[in-house]
């Protein structure tokens, strides 16, 4: 995207006066592309599986059209599939008339337009009952919202506004309302390492400090570690919506 070159892309239409970027098409993806992918996660999974303790759970994000490549590589090297986190954020993705053919079949949309983005819930196999677990690994489970209210997989989050991107102008920045949500759910005692190993702007980084829980970002792109130096404190304090109170309950 960078170079104006390679990969597949469409260019989403323009209805704000902005510029228009374009995104990855993954409906043309080619059997090679798929076998890559499979191979990433399967890497990523096993990576994963040699450093986590038991009971550690993984959250990773994905689209509808390709979660099962990711998905499958976890369970296949033993990760415990626990759900999914179910953010729902509106996109241009879907939802457009077939093309050059818009007059011809003005009541049909190709595909259903994407209303949500799933996050793949996984869990390192426990050490006997989670009680036992959390005794001694200190995770397990996932931390509840309050002692009335329980961590639900159904987040409302709306793509990351102009003030939050114009700090960390990342491609896919994640908003701090929704990980700040994910991060402090993650430590179900509140105890261990938050560990981003695709850390792009600092953004769960960011929403690790302002929970108050320690964290490791990890960026292999020069450009997007430097823009997540200086963008992670700035990402602390930055306050949801413009609400006020402690960011961490936003």
């Amino acid at each position: 995207m960078k170079s104006g070159k390679g990969g597949v892309w469409r260019i989403p239409p323009s209805f704000d006066g902005h510029k228009r970027r374009p995104v990855p098409r993954f409906t043309v993806l080619t059997d090679s592309h798929r076998r890559a992918l499979r191979e990433f996660f399967s890497r990523l999974a096993a990576a994963l599986m040699d450093v986590l303790v038991p009971g550690a759970h993984v959250f990773i994000a994905t689209n509808p059209l390709v979660s099962y490549l990711v998905y499958d590589p976890f369970i296949a090297t033993g990760f415990e599939k626990r759900g999914e986190i179910i953010r729902t954020v509106y996109t241009l993705r879907g939802g457009d008339r077939p093309k050059n053919a818009h007059g011809e079949f003005p009541d049909v949309c190709v595909m259903a337009k994407s209303c949500w983005e799933p996050w793949g819930l996984f869990r390192k196999p426990c050490e006997g009952r989670v009680q036992d677990n959390l005794r001694k690994w200190k995770t397990g489970g996932l931390r509840r919202i309050s002692s009335k209210e329980p961590f639900k997989d159904l987040i409302q989050s709306a793509p990351a506004r102009q003030h939050e991107r114009a700090i960390a102008p990342h491609p896919s920045l994640k908003p701090q309302h929704f990980l700040r949500q994910i991060v402090r759910a993650a430590l179900p005692l509140s105890e261990g390492v938050i560990l981003d190993p695709f850390m792009g702007s600092g953004s769960t980084i960011a929403a690790a400090s302002v929970c108050g829980l320690r964290s490791i970002g990890l960026e292999s792109n020069p450009e997007y570690f430097q823009m997540a130096s200086s963008a992670i404190p700035r990402l602390a304090e930055f306050v949801p919506n413009g609400s006020t109170g402690s960011g961490a309950k936003e």
